[in-house]
């Protein structure tokens, strides 16, 4: 599959909780890739947390850092990226996924609120409706993630492993897809 790839990165994009993270790291594992999360980079390189970022900075402070990131990392090859849920809202962003494949963890409302209702560190979540917040968030978002190569709907029951085979399973089909287009 690495070869088939061609180095080319895997851009993991959809809402916060949709477990681009963990299933980021069982892709560049299986890939023999190098992972990395962009809002763990973020908070590396600010040496803060990305509430801290958000209060001092605001989301569309936030949001600039998080560009220049996605600049920063497209120059690289053979890496699974976790990008943030809101990466998409920013055109420029979507010149630096296009370096790569760019795959849609679809997850709906209700899962992501199963495991975010306790998570306090979502900005974003913040909120006395943070169930309603989530819908908001991807009714606004989904148009954006809809234009990924690959969009894997993710159900419940499925664990982090179930999902990351069934990327790989897909990939070929994509890949053969972009290159005759």
């Amino acid at each position: 599959m690495s070869s088939l790839l061609q180095g080319v990165n895997l851009y993991l994009i959809g809402m916060m909780g949709a477990g681009k993270t963990t299933v980021g790291h069982l892709l560049a594992q299986e890939l023999g890739y190098g992972f990395l999360d962009t809002d763990n980079v973020i908070a590396q390189a600010a040496k803060k947390s990305i509430n801290e970022i958000f209060a001092e900075a605001g989301e569309a402070g936030f949001r600039q850092i998080e560009s220049d990131v996605l600049a920063q990392v497209c120059s690289y090859t053979k890496l699974t990226v976790a990008t943030g849920g809101g990466i998409v809202l920013r055109r420029e962003n979507w010149s630096y996924l296009h370096h790569g494949l760019i795959v849609w963890l679809d997850v709906s409302v209700d899962i992501l609120y199963a495991r975010l209702a306790a998570d306090t560190t979502r900005p974003l979540l913040q909120d006395d409706d943070p169930k309603g917040k989530l819908r908001s968030l991807l009714e606004q978002r989904t148009p954006l993630y809809s234009q990924a190569d690959l969009r894997i709907c993710v159900n419940a029951e499925e664990t982090p492993e179930q999902i990351a085979n069934k990327i790989m399973q897909v990939i070929p089909s994509v890949l053969k897809q972009t290159t005759a287009n």
